[in-house]
């Protein structure tokens, strides 16, 4: 199989294809079922399930067991992650993020940070300003993160709608004629 271009739009690049790719590129023993692979135009992130330390305490602390377990993880795999993510990105073009889940505890070793150009009118930006002043963020660019969570995180069924609409938009333009032919 030949290896596509940077930014190839080929089927490869399409997110079961990336995960297919890291599944077969990925030490069997590295994670305790599939991996959760999530893409866009400029990142692929790539979440494992460790396995829950067998003598973790009870109680409260047992998050800090599975801290503890990502933590030695993250140590132990970062040269061969570091290899595979450079190869995957010579590959698919985009930034590759990890991410490991170990019991209840979640946690991002790398995430790209993209910048996104916007404009915004007075309004908004004295919106942003006042999350600042309040406290709430750092900066402009912090804040308009925050407000992006926020709504993503209320309006998560609605998005989830809209990602099923555009999948499916996608898909009958996939199967319609080849304007090249």
């Amino acid at each position: 199989m030949t290896t596509p271009s940077p930014r190839s739009t080929s089927s490869f690049d399409s997110t079961n294809d990336v995960a297919a790719w890291f599944a077969g590129r990925l030490p069997d023993d590295w994670f305790t079922g599939p991996l959760a692979v999530t893409t866009d135009r400029d990142e692929i992130l790539v979440v494992g399930e460790l396995a829950v330390p067998a003598n973790r305490p009870e109680g409260d602390v047992h998050h800090t067991a599975e801290r503890s377990r990502i933590a030695g993880f993250r140590e132990d795999t970062r040269d061969r992650r570091m290899r595979v993510a450079a190869e995957a990105e010579q590959c698919f073009g985009r930034k590759v993020s990890w991410a490991v889940r170990c019991g209840e505890v979640e946690a991002a070793f790398t995430t790209a940070s993209v910048p996104v150009m916007t404009r915004l009118r007075m309004q908004e930006r004295a919106t942003l300003d006042t999350l600042i002043d309040a406290g709430v963020a750092r900066s402009r660019s912090e804040a308009l993160g925050w407000c992006v969570r926020l709504v993503g995180r209320h309006q998560e069924d609605w998005i989830g709608q809209l990602r099923e609409a555009l999948s499916a938009v996608e898909q009958v333009r996939a199967a319609g004629p080849d304007p090249a032919t």
